[in-house]
């Protein structure tokens, strides 16, 4: 009966320390971003990752972005230099050319990506 207990108690400790492990997800992205620019303008593109239960076990260990499929940016994280939390953002800065195709993606250490967040820019004179 005392190892039933023990086995219990065990079990509750391992759920409480493992904290959002139990409830986590995969990391995933959504771009904001202004869908017409003038052409030669500088914009500003703002990334947002959502990653349910970041800790030393288990966080987004890269973020990467890419505009017409060049990669542009690209952020990588440890256990030891995680993201500030379970939702954070970056911000890139481009030069408004052409038309442009922002794709973002991040991925959790140990579930991989939810995939790609894509936008589409048109540039006008």
């Amino acid at each position: 009966m005392k190892m039933r207990y023990f086995k219990i108690i065990l079990l509750v400790i391992l759920i409480s320390l493992s904290g959002g492990i139990v409830f986590a997800n995969k990391s995933s992205t959504s771009i904001e971003d202004p869908p017409i620019v003038q052409r030669g303008s500088e914009i500003v593109i703002k990334i947002q990752v959502n990653h349910k239960g970041n800790n030393f076990l288990h966080y987004t260990n890269w973020l990467r972005v890419l505009v017409n499929q060049k990669e542009v940016a690209r952020w990588e994280f440890t256990s030891s230099q995680r993201p500030e939390g379970e939702v954070f953002s970056r911000e890139i800065k481009i030069k408004a050319i052409e038309d442009l195709e922002v794709t973002a993606e991040a991925n959790c250490n140990i579930h991989g990506s939810a995939g790609p967040s894509t936008i589409k820019i048109s540039v006008k004179d």
